[in-house]
């Protein structure tokens, strides 16, 4: 699949737009609870990749993964680490706590790269780490006070892991041994359904919940994930960050809209932190490489 410049920021908007369901689609669940939704999201992902990745890459995908070395196996580990930790933090708070919290994921990424593989981090971005530090530590503070803070250290996880694959991808492909994203997309969605699968049972979710879970699979993961590596082809880095922070809006918007879930003033205030000083970063880096 080939795209234009533009083809491809209106596909990545869609993409986001596919991402954002995942929090009112779990606020309509009527059992399923915790690892369970876990457990079925990455049991329909790997379903579905297994359809998709032949029609994207042929039938030689399956040979890549067997031959993918430590790299692929270590970036499907991290995916397995953010499918599992993202679902568990959205069934211990809310929409909006963990969306602003993922959003954390490219200072993470430039401060395990640095002292990592010794990425150099520009003043801009130290500044800009500085300031959603503290739109964190703000909404974190509050949330120790009113006990609501297992869920957002579970959704911190995620950007965590996130770093760390992209730490271990820029590596292995400085060293020759490129990482395709997507197949390791596969592979973290099946050690994600099998180390889940023992704590989902006994099993509790309705057929409405497992409709709900398939969608979530199908369209929430599978399909955009790897139609964002396609658009990554085209699009700079910066355009990336900034065109996926939609999911954060989208998310939170549907979450209130969908299921009535109104964002708190604290998680308001500390995502405006967040955002604000990852567009700041972004657009600043690119207005000077430009």
């Amino acid at each position: 699949m080939k795209l234009t410049h533009t083809k491809a920021v209106f596909v990545m908007i869609g993409v986001t737009m596919m991402w954002s369901i995942a929090g009112v689609v779990t606020r309509h669940l009527e059992q399923a609870r915790s690892f369970e939704v876990t457990f079925w999201r990455s049991f329909f992902t790997v379903l579905s990749l297994l359809v998709i990745l032949p029609f994207f890459q042929g039938r030689d995908v399956f040979s890549k993964i067997r031959h993918g070395g430590w790299a692929l196996w270590l970036s499907g580990l991290c995916w397995s680490v953010m499918f599992t930790a993202f679902m568990v933090a959205l069934t211990l708070t809310s929409v909006a706590n963990t969306l602003v919290t993922m959003a954390l994921g490219p200072f993470l990424t430039a401060l395990i790269a640095r002292v990592a593989i010794g990425h150099r981090i520009a003043p801009r971005t130290w500044a800009a780490i500085a300031i959603a530090g503290v739109g964190i530590a703000y909404m974190y503070g509050v949330q120790i006070e009113a006990g609501r803070f297992v869920g957002t250290m579970v959704a911190l996880c995620v950007p965590i892991a996130g770093g760390i694959n992209w730490t271990i991808t820029q590596r292995a492909n400085a060293q020759g041994q490129g990482v395709d994203l997507v197949p390791a997309v596969l592979v973290g969605g099946a050690i994600s359904m099998l180390l889940t699968l023992p704590l989902a049972v006994p099993f509790q979710a309705s057929s409405h919940d497992i409709g709900l879970l398939a969608l979530l699979g199908v369209v929430q993961l599978a399909i955009p994930c790897s139609l964002a590596v396609v658009c990554a082809r085209v699009l700079k880095a910066p355009e990336m960050s900034l065109l996926a922070l939609l999911e954060v809006i989208f998310g939170i918007l549907l979450a209130w809209i969908g299921a009535g879930e109104v964002p708190r003033p604290t998680v308001l205030t500390g995502g405006a932190l967040v955002i604000g000083a990852l567009v700041m970063n972004e657009l600043v880096g690119w207005r000077q490489r430009a």
